[in-house]
């Protein structure tokens, strides 16, 4: 069974806050079971944004959520980051965003390579 997406949310800006990175929820998406963007901002023209794995992915792993870097450079600017994030909405309204901003770039997710 998995976890609820609002409560995997709040766990999630908790880890961050722990680890003295910021973290805040800029949208509330479907409670039981909303895909969940995360987008980590370094502060410095700098953005990362990950996305749900494809569930093979998460299967294999044995993990409660795989993430996927939404772009092939390590970095894009934040600018890139919300033009994607804006086609993500469209196409599924039901999203959750949550927002890092770490100077270092940590996003204390599991991430498939």
């Amino acid at each position: 069974m998995r976890l609820r997406a609002d409560f995997w949310v709040s766990a999630y800006i908790r880890r961050c806050a722990v680890e003295n990175a910021e973290a805040l929820l800029r949208r509330r998406g479907a409670a039981e079971a909303g895909a969940i963007f995360v987008k980590v901002d370094r502060l410095d023209g700098r953005a990362a944004l990950f996305g749900p794995a494809p569930q093979s992915e998460t299967a294999e792993r044995g993990v409660e959520r795989l993430f996927a870097r939404l772009h092939r450079d390590d970095w894009i600017t934040p600018l890139e980051a919300e033009e994607r994030l804006g086609k993500e909405l469209a196409f599924d309204p039901d999203l959750w965003i949550v927002e890092v901003e770490d100077r270092a770039g940590r996003h204390f997710l599991d991430v498939t390579d």
